[in-house]
């Protein structure tokens, strides 16, 4: 695909996904421009590797000598970029649509989808990947160590890869495997219901060819009865194809898989039951393809989680700090009941929320996932890509909170949010910032 493209330009080059895909195409000796709307250590990266970058969106930044233009989902019909890129004749492709592509380059391709969980699983696949000799392209929505970041390179003809089902974008993949992680209500600014979003995954399992192979969850394979490729079930009852039992949180989980009646003893670096089922998903993937045990275990092992997904930020006076990107009530329930499980001091949550619609639209589901916390301190909302009508505000999410928690507060600021959070914590307690906004400032707020 790269044969007739000279110069590609990206709007929102300093995205996670973006920044990866401009660095592919660097690899590949296209000339990569783009813009965002802020400066970035991903950005910073891409410039020393030869990209021009703007800060800001300007029509002017569109020259006619670009031959694609590639935009995120996060941008809105009405930039001039685009609109620019339009009047100029030049050829334009959404993110996953670029993304899909590449994967038509790969004979055996991987995609991760789900509600919740897909960072930290391809996480764990990219793992136990770099342990074997398959050396794949690895696609993260996230950035982890041993791959350097958030994208790999390889030789291979494997490529692993996020999919997120937001406006149905993983509709433009071509996966030989595709994993279902979960399924629940979430981007409801775009999907009507639940039954929409189901529809949205089963369709995606529907691309995948006659010989490929679909990794779901069991709870959700009643969805799927029609599917003509292969499925393989995960869960934490015997009924699923791979399952995990004898589970002991010492914190992390130790558990046995359980699959084709053999037996595997596996550990993990990373906390919670989730991470049980998450990790089900990707030892049955390297199994099927033909990865062996010891690798496996020795890549999970390995795994100890990407950036912002339930990361360590350091100790402040005996006061644990973690930041997390969970941003529904799902994922928060998860991560506070792991959290639970790993202090007998206080649990301090500093809340984010992301989105006026999943906000308005989850609202109750928000407020009452907070009683699992001893504090709750709920900062503004993150728009992304909406703009503020007066749906909701987070004044309303801490007065919905308080019929379950009493110990709910808004913080009017980040520096305001860290100083009620060091006020309330002793020496033994857990401060947990929570969103997939820029809450992760306050953790480096407190630790100052």
């Amino acid at each position: 695909m790269y044969k007739n493209i000279d110069h590609i330009f990206f709007i929102g080059i300093g995205g996670i996904s973006m920044s990866g895909l401009a660095e592919l195409m660097l690899n590949n000796k296209v000339r990569v421009s783009g813009s965002d709307e802020n400066n970035s250590d991903l950005i910073q990266k891409l410039q020393n590797d030869g990209a021009k970058i703007y800060i800001g969106h300007k029509k002017e930044n569109i020259t006619d000598d670009i031959d694609l233009l590639v935009y995120t989902s996060a941008i809105r019909d009405d930039n001039e970029e685009l609109l620019r890129a339009k009047e100029l004749g030049i050829k334009i492709q959404c993110r996953a649509e670029f993304l899909g592509n590449i994967m038509k380059e790969h004979n055996n391709s991987i995609a991760v989808s789900g509600t919740h969980g897909k960072t930290t699983t391809t996480g764990m696949l990219s793992s136990i990947l770099i342990n074997s000799t398959l050396d794949p392209t690895i696609f993260l929505g996230g950035e982890l160590d041993v791959i350097g970041g958030n994208i790999k390179i390889g030789k291979g003809d494997l490529l692993l890869t996020e999919a997120c089902e937001y406006k149905r974008n993983f509709l433009n993949f071509f996966p030989t495997i595709s994993i279902i992680l979960n399924i629940d209500e979430d981007h409801l600014d775009y999907y009507k219901d639940i039954n929409d979003i189901n529809n949205a995954f089963v369709e995606f399992a529907n691309k995948l060819p006659n010989d490929g192979l679909l990794i779901i969850n069991d709870k959700n394979k009643h969805l799927f009865k029609d599917i003509n490729a292969r499925v393989i079930t995960f869960g934490l009852v015997s009924t699923a194809d791979i399952y995990a039992t004898n589970i002991e949180y010492l914190p992390f989980p130790k558990f046995t898989a359980v699959y084709n009646n053999e037996k595997f003893d596996i550990e993990l670096s990373v906390f919670g039951e989730h991470n049980v089922l998450n990790s089900l998903s990707a030892i049955v993937t390297a199994i099927e393809l033909g990865i062996d045990i010891d690798t496996i275990k020795r890549g999970l092992k390995q795994f100890t989680g990407t950036k912002r997904r339930y990361e360590l930020k350091g100790v402040k006076d005996g006061i644990t700090i973690i930041d997390d990107y969970a941003h529904h009530p799902e994922e928060i329930k998860a991560n506070l009941i792991s959290t639970r499980k790993i202090t007998s001091g206080k649990v301090i949550t500093i809340f984010q929320p992301h989105t006026f619609t999943r906000t308005k639209a989850l609202l109750e589901q928000f407020a009452k996932v907070f009683e699992l916390t001893n504090e709750i301190i709920i900062v503004d909302i993150y728009a992304s890509r909406e703009k503020d009508t007066g749906l909701v505000n987070s004044k309303e999410l801490v007065e919905a909170t308080k019929k379950y928690n009493a110990n709910a507060f808004y913080a009017e600021n980040f520096e305001n949010a860290a100083s009620l959070a060091l006020k309330k914590a002793n020496s033994g307690d857990i401060i947990i910032t929570m969103g997939a906004g820029n809450v992760n400032e306050i953790a480096k707020i407190l630790l100052k």
